[in-house]
């Protein structure tokens, strides 16, 4: 009797052995190293440093999106470091910028005075021209009317006017504005230019087709911050003293 006890019980023993052996083969050792099944499976937070622990608490497990409105917005005196060439950053004009960019981060002055040299100068010979679709894509309606009203007169009296420009010496900010969601800008410009306006029968009639003039305007381009056209528009101009 106790012969077969003890022969049952090792018979037993020695299947526990073997079943132990076979789970060991498949599921392997935990050795503390193994990288987890799921990468993103959930990872218990490590504990954090004394330096860290301070001002936590729960917004901790959110996770920050670039650009989310918990994220520290630069400082003004920072931002402004971007155009300092362009205006102090103590300035109106400077602040005005600012208030741009934190509606369109993407504006960028320097490419703005970029673009408005290019303005300055297409509706300047668009006008010279007579290229009323020119005109049309680059002015404010009541501008448009006017540069319009002026051409039709010329033509008229059957007159041609050309205009070169030799450079464009200087596009200076004057002034920023911003009231809600519309943006204008106003810009000096000094630039060198040969014009001159002809009669029906080739006779200089104002200007020269020689001479150089240096010519100072002062033009006021808008826009809606936010709106899915990207122009500027040109508001209002003046000759400056």
């Amino acid at each position: 009797m106790q012969n077969s006890f003890d022969m049952t019980t090792l018979i037993f023993l020695a299947l526990a052995v073997f079943v132990a052996w076979k789970l060991r083969s498949v599921l392997g050792q935990k050795t503390g190293h193994e990288q987890p099944k799921d990468p993103f499976a959930r990872r218990e937070t490590p504990p954090m440093r004394p330096d860290q622990a301070q001002g936590a608490d729960k917004r901790d497990n959110v996770i920050r999106l670039p650009g989310a409105a918990n994220d520290p917005v630069a400082p003004v005196e920072e931002t402004a470091e971007r155009w300092k060439d362009l205006a102090p950053p103590d300035s109106p004009v400077s602040a005005g910028i600012e208030a741009i960019v934190r509606q369109e981060p993407g504006f960028d002055p320097h490419a703005f005075v970029a673009g408005a040299k290019s303005a300055y100068e297409s509706i300047v010979t668009a006008f010279a021209r007579g290229d009323r679709k020119m005109l049309k894509g680059l002015l404010a309606k009541d501008v448009y009317e006017g540069f319009e009203q002026a051409i039709t007169e010329r033509e008229k009296r059957g007159e041609k006017a050309e205009s070169n420009f030799v450079s464009i010496d200087k596009a200076d900010f004057t002034a920023v504005e911003v009231k809600g969601k519309a943006a204008q800008v106003t810009i000096a410009f000094v630039s060198k230019l040969i014009s001159v306006t002809r009669d029906a029968q080739g006779a200089v009639v104002d200007g020269s087709a020689e001479q150089v003039s240096e010519v100072n305007d002062i033009w006021t381009f808008s826009r809606q911050l936010g709106s899915r056209d990207p122009n500027w528009l040109l508001v209002a101009t003046e000759s400056a003293a």
